[in-house]
């Protein structure tokens, strides 16, 4: 599966992004999707997930409560609504995809596409 994640840009402390992932493929619904991101000079991290079936969702603690995960298998795509962002929340962010119900590690990602820029002013 190829994935192209979009929405990135600059926002002010306080206001709102939804991030798009447009995955090619039939078989997109098989799979479960997460976001990651990495900030300049860090590792990257897990920010949220959603299953394969999209029954079930996960979330870091650093954004629990702001960021809302979700997909929409009739258009292959998935979403990461951000809400009351930060300037911590600023970095990269990349979509990713996996057969796993919940395995949210990054070298339990199968699949990543290409990074959007979230820059968060303070």
């Amino acid at each position: 599966v190829q994935l192209q994640a979009s929405g990135g840009g600059l926002v002010q402390a306080g206001g709102s992004l939804r991030l798009s992932c447009a995955a090619s493929g039939r078989t997109f619904r098989s799979y479960s999707m997460g976001w990651f991101r990495q900030a300049p000079g860090k590792e990257r991290e897990f920010v949220a997930g959603v299953s394969w079936r999209g029954a079930s969702t996960y979330y870091a603690d650093s954004v629990k409560g702001r960021f809302t995960i979700s997909r929409d298998n009739a258009e292959n795509t998935v979403y990461l609504q951000m809400n009351s962002l930060k300037p911590e929340d600023t970095a990269v962010y990349y979509c990713a995809a996996n057969n796993y119900d919940s395995r949210w590690s990054v070298g339990a990602m199968d699949y990543w596409g290409k990074g959007t820029l979230v820059t968060v002013s303070s």
